[in-house]
């Protein structure tokens, strides 16, 4: 073995403890497919530095993704590949716009309301989706969540904290409003959020009931403040139609055939 040759040997095993120290684990994996092209087509050192550090900060990116949506708690993984935006009763206008995420930048709210069946838990998911690959902190709750958090920190008097921890998501989605009664410790937890939210991050809640009319579901002075905070900076979009659901199923088409 040539000294040269040895010397490189050495200078790889020095980069790959480096990288490890460093932990720059995507520069590490690339660095011996990197460095051999650089070597084989006499790249200027900055090039091969800039593609090494592309490199690492790419998979940085996607594994900061990945983890957000770990920890953003969606129900079911949908997103605009499967949305149909002909079929939604929502503008398409509207949803084009809604898409851009310039309303979650500028802390504004989002209010989906219609019958069930008629999209808003998939508009919202696939919103939620998007905010995640945009590199943004999503997370997501049903009102019984939220009524679970109160409990679960009531004993302690830490639920302002449990709060305040939830509010470092960029976009919170509460989802399925209206479909039961409201416990006054869900109340509870849903003015906490609203509250916390305000002008600070961006809220989004699907509901079969128009916000309007939340003083039917909880009591009638949270259900004020509430709604008074949730609708001063909120887009406001009404579904309708059948249910697609009901309609799937009608046409066969819920299940596989069976055969």
């Amino acid at each position: 073995m040539s000294v040269a040759t040895d010397t490189s040997q050495q200078a790889h095993r020095e980069v790959e403890a480096l990288t490890r120290r460093l932990r720059m684990p995507y520069i590490r994996k690339a660095a011996p497919e990197v460095l051999a092209t650089a070597r084989s087509q006499r790249w200027d050192p900055a090039e091969a530095l800039k593609v090494l550090l592309e490199e690492e900060a790419t998979g940085r990116d996607k594994a900061t993704i990945s983890n957000n949506r770990s920890k953003a708690n969606l129900p079911s993984g949908k997103t605009f590949e499967s949305w149909d935006e002909a079929a939604s009763s929502i503008p398409a206008p509207t949803q084009q716009a809604l898409q851009t995420l310039e309303w979650v930048g500028r802390r504004e709210n989002l209010c989906v309301c219609g019958p069930s069946g008629t999209g808003k838990s998939h508009f919202l998911e696939s919103l939620s989706n998007l905010t995640v690959d945009r590199g943004m902190k999503v997370s997501w709750f049903s009102l019984e969540d939220l009524g679970a958090l109160v409990r679960r920190y009531q004993a302690d008097d830490s639920v302002a904290k449990a709060i305040s921890r939830v509010c470092r998501a960029d976009l919170i989605v509460v989802d399925d409003i209206g479909l039961l009664p409201v416990a006054n410790d869900t109340a509870e937890g849903f003015y906490r959020l609203v509250d916390a939210a305000y002008e600070k991050r961006s809220l989004a809640v699907s509901s079969n009931v128009h916000p309007a009319g939340f003083d039917e579901l909880m009591p009638k002075n949270l259900a004020g403040a509430t709604v008074d905070r949730l609708m001063h900076h909120a887009h406001v979009v009404l579904t309708e139609g059948e249910s697609y659901r009901l309609t799937e199923a009608t046409a066969g088409k819920g299940v596989m055939p069976l055969n």
